[in-house]
């Protein structure tokens, strides 16, 4: 099953990440949409979509607005957007509201249950530590293949019972160690938080993504600090594929 990493970065765009977003093309599946999100109308043009938002900070919503013309030039396509009822209001009373945004996108918003069935599977959710509260995802394949999702958080290990032994992990990893300061306040993580959290829950790989903005340069979240006690953890770049 084919990964892509549409947006890798936090809080808001930069020359080289746009914020949440992450695509399973054959399932039609997307996690967040953030900037990145415009990176979805080829998409859209091929396949309906299913969008799962982890909670309603702008960085991780307001790409929904790019789907307009897409789904207006698109009238048989589909786009059903999962959230959890707090977030679903936010979108349409606030994202969507006609003084932000005059013509509201054909979007069918669902309040999220605790099983969704989706092609070949099926995703549940777990909440989790963070400002106004956000959720996890994992996805379970028939085919006996996991996939988790997690963004945003200040990791912790109360998570580990649900991501236990998923093939790959999606984790947001905002700052580096020498930030963790910053953790707590903000409700996000660091490196060798989230390489404990994969280490502990057994997962098969570890993909770092919801990196600090203006941590610019090619290592932000100094990977050698999460392989030495994680070894199969990656850093995600916008555009980077992977199978699971």
């Amino acid at each position: 099953m084919k990964v892509q990493f549409l947006g890798t970065g936090g809080f808001h765009p930069n020359e080289r990440r746009h914020t949440a977003g992450v695509l399973l093309p054959e399932l039609g599946i997307v996690f967040d949409a953030g900037t990145s999100a415009f990176r979805l109308l080829p998409q859209l043009a091929q396949q309906n979509l299913q969008i799962f938002l982890s909670h309603a900070h702008l960085d991780h919503i307001c790409g929904l607005t790019y789907l307009l013309l897409p789904l207006i030039d698109q009238p048989h396509r589909t786009c059903t957007v999962y959230a959890q009822p707090d977030v679903l209001n936010a979108v349409e009373d606030l994202l969507l509201r006609p003084p932000l945004f005059p013509v509201r996108p054909r979007l069918d918003l669902i309040s999220i249950p605790d099983q969704i069935p989706v092609p070949g599977g099926t995703i549940r959710w777990l909440p989790l530590v963070h400002p106004g509260g956000a959720i996890g995802f994992r996805l379970d394949l028939s085919s006996g293949t996991s996939l988790a999702y997690v963004s945003d958080t200040n990791a912790q290990p109360d998570s580990i019972p649900f991501l236990q032994g998923v093939d790959a992990l999606i984790h947001e990893c905002t700052y580096p160690d020498r930030l963790s300061h910053w953790c707590e306040p903000t409700g996000h993580s660091h490196t060798s938080q989230v390489a404990r959290l994969a280490r502990d829950a057994a997962v098969g790989r570890l993909l770092l993504t919801h990196i600090d903005p203006q941590l610019n340069n090619a290592d932000p979240l100094i990977l050698a600090d999460a392989q030495h006690i994680f070894a199969a953890t990656e850093l995600a770049e916008d555009l980077l594929e992977f199978e699971f």
